[in-house]
């Protein structure tokens, strides 16, 4: 960016010094007065280009999220900055973006606490045939159809949906983790951010199977790291919940005791296949590294261990 057009972009309230200077800006010109209408011509207004391999995209929603946690957390928060001028609802629709760190503590405590204890026997919720079993299910099953059908009624696809889920499954265990961990460093003064420039450039081979929608690995990250050990570790849950019903005299006992565990796992382990199929499966180049599989399924292996005995 020219000199020039970054002086005018100051001139006309454009704010720098954040990962999310965008945002940032936003939040800025509102907090003044300002009010913002939606313009949607038919004629698309602005097109650019997007991380077509899953570490890229990792990288950009980690950027994102730590650049809005930053946000909240400094004197520019909406709930301080704008309280005089910004109306409470607008307060709070910045927040859902601002704390998208956060949200990585219950996701990691739903994608391991339950398989712990699955292995170590313990029963975290209501029997499948107790009646507070039910608000579980209705959670579990309209907040999954009320976002499928909204994401079908806005042009996207079954497949599409299903591979939205995973993403947000991958970024909230990883890059949302990674982001809350960087405002903590900077806090302390450990150290400061970095303007990571994600690659939206890719080679033939990997254009093509992001346009087929296959995800893209490839490459040795602590991210995918991370990924495919907690997919293992669900993946080894499943399998001895599974085991466990069937081995004991009273199936049904049984299954009624950690039924919601045992399908929660499943439905871990099924959002989870393109990690399996890169791990196992693949022999492109965009599989994943086999130094990323064998630490995965130590690490896996040894919280088993620890689950069980």
């Amino acid at each position: 960016m020219s000199s020039l057009y970054q002086s005018g972009l100051l001139q006309v309230g454009w704010r720098y010094g954040c990962l999310v200077e965008d945002y940032l800006t936003g939040v800025c010109i509102l907090s003044k007065g300002w009010r913002s209408v939606l313009f949607k011509p038919e004629r698309k207004a602005f097109l650019g280009v997007v991380p077509t391999t899953l570490l890229e995209t990792l990288v950009q929603y980690k950027r994102w999220s730590e650049g809005d946690l930053q946000i909240f957390l400094s004197k520019y928060c909406p709930f301080v900055y704008g309280r005089e001028r910004m109306p409470l609802k607008l307060q709070l629709s910045y927040c859902i973006h601002m704390l998208w760190p956060v949200n990585c503590f219950a996701t990691l405590y739903y994608v391991i606490v339950p398989s712990f204890c699955l292995l170590n026997g313990i029963s975290l919720f209501p029997k499948m045939s107790s009646s507070w079993g039910l608000p579980f299910s209705y959670v579990m099953f309209a907040s999954s159809e009320y976002s499928l059908l909204e994401f079908v009624n806005c042009g996207g696809t079954v497949r599409g949906w299903l591979n939205d889920q995973r993403m947000w499954i991958f970024t909230r265990t990883t890059s949302f983790l990674f982001a809350v961990l960087d405002n903590i460093l900077e806090i302390c003064g450990f150290s400061k951010s970095a303007f990571v420039i994600t690659g939206k450039v890719a080679d033939g081979h990997v254009h093509q199977r992001y346009e087929q929608e296959i995800m893209e690995f490839g490459t040795s990250s602590p991210t995918f790291t991370i990924l495919a050990t907690l997919a293992l570790f669900n993946l080894f849950s499943f399998i001895g919940g599974t085991k466990k019903v069937a081995l004991d005299d009273v199936h049904v006992k049984v299954f009624d005791m950690y039924g919601f565990q045992i399908l929660m796992s499943c439905l871990l382990v099924f959002l989870n296949l393109p990690i399996y199929q890169g791990m196992f499966f693949r022999s492109d180049s965009g599989k994943m590294p086999a130094s990323i599989t064998f630490q995965s399924l130590a690490f896996a292996l040894l919280a088993c261990t620890i689950a069980m005995y």
